[in-house]
């Protein structure tokens, strides 16, 4: 474990803490709700409910006000009944829900879909776009015109899961809008790499091969999640390496997309971030996977083999706080 703390020889690491603490705003009794952040996250399917909520749940546990989950109508009832403190919307419809129907009738459901996000969007400061998502056709059909309405509310994306799968396939919803974030695991950036590069993943020269998909996608952020995550906008390269853990249970990605949602909103918010040249996007992955990396140590110091996901989901507030006290 102190390996893993002090993990930070490279040159292209980033100095995650101090990044961490000049995003992360005070806590100020004069604000009011919905200020320290508005969150919601497009996901949860009849098959996946855990994951939606693990990305809502944490952008909470960080310290976002408000967070919402648009999700299928059967997912709706679980994820409420995983916590009261999440605004779910069971509004997404599924093909076998549709079956039968003509294709007027399918084309109506669709756009009542997407007015009824629409009428949230101008709310939100991030949407994370994925998790628990899956794959159905009509499903997806839906979610590809809910990222063009967020581009057109200019609304930063973090897309992570089956959002990848989408994007894999249409990079188009995507190229050339410098507020999205896609946080790809090996198999979904060996995926991004072979349809975008036409070729395979190059492990020997990682950075300037992910600065390459960027642009090839053109304008996006990539995390690219692995020992060390590695972070580029195409212009840079910066990799977060400190702390982690051995254990690899599912979830975790989850976690990390509703935590670089809220550090990408807080630091667009930082007017010293606004008027400087450091992309917001990246500053958010940066300070996202540090305290998910922070908070997976402090869990499995504590659980070892048995950490769960919910066992980390319960550090984040901790880790956040010894690096920025509450008072």
């Amino acid at each position: 474990m102190q390996a893993m703390k002090t993990m930070s020889a490279s040159p292209l690491e980033a100095d995650s803490e101090n990044i961490l603490r000049a995003i992360t705003p005070t806590l100020d009794p004069s604000r009011h709700k919905g200020q320290a952040g508005k969150i919601a996250v497009i996901g949860g399917c009849r098959e996946y409910t855990g994951a939606p909520y693990f990305a809502a749940i944490s952008a909470l546990k960080i310290g976002a006000d408000l967070s919402h989950v648009f999700c299928t109508k059967d997912a709706a009832p679980v994820i409420k009944g995983y916590s009261p403190e999440l605004i779910v919307h069971p509004i997404l419809e599924e093909s076998y829900s549709i079956s039968g129907l003509g294709d007027e009738e399918r084309s109506s459901i669709s756009s009542n879909i997407l007015v009824e996000v629409d009428k949230w969007m101008e709310r939100f400061d991030c949407l994370v776009v994925g998790p628990g998502l899956g794959r159905d056709p009509f499903l997806l059909e839906c979610v590809s015109e809910i990222l063009k309405c967020a581009r057109q509310s200019n609304v930063p994306i973090v897309i992570d899961g089956d959002g990848l799968f989408l994007v894999t396939n249409s990079p188009d919803l995507v190229s050339g809008y410098h507020l999205a974030v896609l946080t790809p695991n090996v198999n979904e950036y060996k995926r991004l790499v072979q349809k975008v590069l036409s070729c395979e993943v190059n492990d020997k020269d990682a950075p300037k091969q992910l600065q390459s998909l960027v642009k090839g996608i053109g304008g996006v952020t990539i995390l690219q999640k692995g020992k060390s995550d590695l972070i580029s906008d195409g212009e840079i390269v910066k990799s977060v390496s400190i702390y982690g853990s051995p254990r690899r249970c599912g979830g975790q990605g989850d976690i990390l997309s509703g935590s670089v949602a809220v550090f990408l909103s807080w630091a667009r918010a930082k007017e010293k971030f606004a008027k400087s040249q450091i992309n917001p996007t990246v500053l958010g992955c940066i300070a996202g996977s540090f305290l998910l990396r922070k908070a997976a140590s402090l869990a499995f110091e504590h659980k070892k083999r048995s950490t769960l996901t919910t066992d980390i989901i319960e550090y984040l507030g901790k880790s956040l706080e010894d690096i920025c006290p509450a008072c």
